[in-house]
């Protein structure tokens, strides 16, 4: 991030601009919405600026900028379309001790005007660093859709009302208090009228002042492989409501990012083979927050139902207490056959699929290794790099084919994904060259659908 989004006060200050033309007017439209005192400078203004200084709205000298004549000003535009001249301006203005934006010149500006949805006083700025302005837009436009014109009323009373809702205590009754407000009764209110809604607040202060604290809860969320855009509603829900986020090592910095700003955020930080936070401790966290009145996200890769060690951090909860709900996620082994372009079960080939986990290498010395070794059996298996020679070795002792493909996805759904299409004579060697680092499945008896097509191919010449 380039350039950090703030909100200036402008209420009182002094804003200069240097330009008559059309790139003046496309800026002064937009600080005109403002309280800032505007003074323009301009030899020969457009007749729009003209009406605006007549009618009291800004201040227009008419003549070029001159030393001194930014003084005091918070914000400085240079919109002469000139570059000689817009950088003459400039100096000026930083001199004088203003920030400079030059209209249609990012690398020499030090700040950049967003687009803009104004629901007063609501504002949402959309800014791409001058990226992609077409991109900002389009943005604009569909907030400008989405978001109803009531907004900005809404929002208005509710300022006024800021003191009286002071009188509840800080946090998640607070926050409970203003979301009733602006997504239930407010609106409803409003199709009456203003005072309808002043009259509603106050009712709705007291109910609130009279509720309990509601308590602690846990939702146990699956955060899916990684690609924030395969979250749940019900997820990205969870994440905007939770008070607490304990999540594990391999959740992506774009979902977490998802979370409430003021949440507290705990990584469980578990690693397989390696060091990590116990069980324990976790389920100490999880039952320490909820019991502190927390609404507690335990975030979770994949689907938390499947190798997550949910039951555990259930049995904790229901030991102390607090109640739980689960919120499914997608399992790294759906997007993983995803990315390759297949199926996990298909007619004729196998009518079940077995999820095993490579860390529990107790539980997979005693797996049904013949079944598995059969034609046409497919397996997603988690956490099976380090397991790989392993899962050879018994596959091979009860008589699977050494030819039989099996694909090693790493990052599933990720930018960084990476896919390994082997066998499973050359699994191990293949592994080892890839140098994986990342979280990695995989999918025995299955190759990715390009790869399997060309052999397919191949071998139909062979026989041709």
């Amino acid at each position: 991030m380039q350039h950090f989004p703030i909100f200036v006060a402008l209420a009182g200050r002094r804003v200069v601009l240097s330009g008559g033309g059309e790139a003046a007017l496309a800026k002064l439209r937009l600080l005109l919405k403002t309280e800032a005192h505007l003074t323009v400078f301009a030899p020969t203004p457009a007749p729009e600026i003209a009406t605006w200084a007549d009618t009291g709205r800004l201040t227009l000298i008419r003549r070029a900028m001159e030393p001194g004549d930014a003084t005091c000003a918070v914000l400085f535009y240079a919109a002469d379309e000139d570059a000689a001249e817009d950088a003459r301006t400039t100096r000026i203005a930083r001199a004088d001790g203003a920030l400079c934006n030059i209209v249609d010149n990012l690398a020499d500006s030090q700040f950049i005007t967003p687009a803009i949805v104004d629901r007063d006083p609501v504002t949402i700025a959309i800014g791409t660093e001058g990226a992609a302005p077409v991109l900002a837009r389009a943005i604009k436009a569909d907030l400008e859709e989405r978001l109803p014109s009531s907004l900005g009323t809404l929002a208005r009373i509710g300022k006024g009302f800021r003191k009286m809702a002071d009188a509840l205590p800080m946090g998640r009754k607070r926050r409970d208090f203003w979301s009733d407000f602006y997504f239930g009764a407010g609106p409803r209110a409003l199709t009456e009228g203003e005072d309808q809604v002043r009259d509603t607040l106050n009712s709705l202060l007291d109910q609130h002042l009279m509720a309990e604290e509601k308590p602690g809860h846990v939702a146990f969320v699956g955060a899916g492989p990684g690609d924030p855009e395969l979250l749940t509603l019900k997820a990205r829900k969870a994440l905007d409501t939770a008070d607490v986020v304990i999540h594990d090592r391999l959740i992506s910095g774009e979902i977490l990012e998802l979370a409430r700003r003021e949440a507290v955020m705990v990584d469980a930080g578990k690693e397989g083979f390696g060091p990590s936070m116990t069980q324990e401790h976790i389920n100490a966290l999880i039952v320490e927050h909820a019991q502190a009145g927390a609404q507690v996200v335990r975030l979770k890769s994949g689907d938390p139902t499947i190798f997550g060690r949910l039951d555990e951090e259930i049995d904790a909860c229901t030991e102390a207490g607090v109640t739980w709900h689960i919120v499914p996620g997608i399992t790294a082994a759906s997007a993983a056959v995803a990315e390759i372009g297949q199926s996990l079960t298909r007619r004729q080939r196998n009518a079940s699929v077995r999820f095993l986990t490579g860390h529990d290498m107790t539980g997979f010395a005693d797996h049904d290794w013949k079944t598995l070794a059969r034609t046409g059996e497919v397996a997603a298996i988690y956490m099976g790099k380090k397991a790989a020679r392993f899962i050879q070795g018994r596959l091979i002792m009860h008589g699977a084919d050494p030819a039989t493909p099996v694909t090693v996805i790493e990052n599933a759904s990720r930018p960084d994904q990476k896919v390994i299409a082997a066998t499973l004579a050359t699994l191990p060697a293949d592994l080892a060259e890839a140098a994986m680092s990342g979280p990695a499945l995989t999918l025995y008896g299955l190759a990715p659908r390009a790869a399997q097509a060309a052999l397919t191919s191949l071998k139909q010449q062979e026989f041709a």
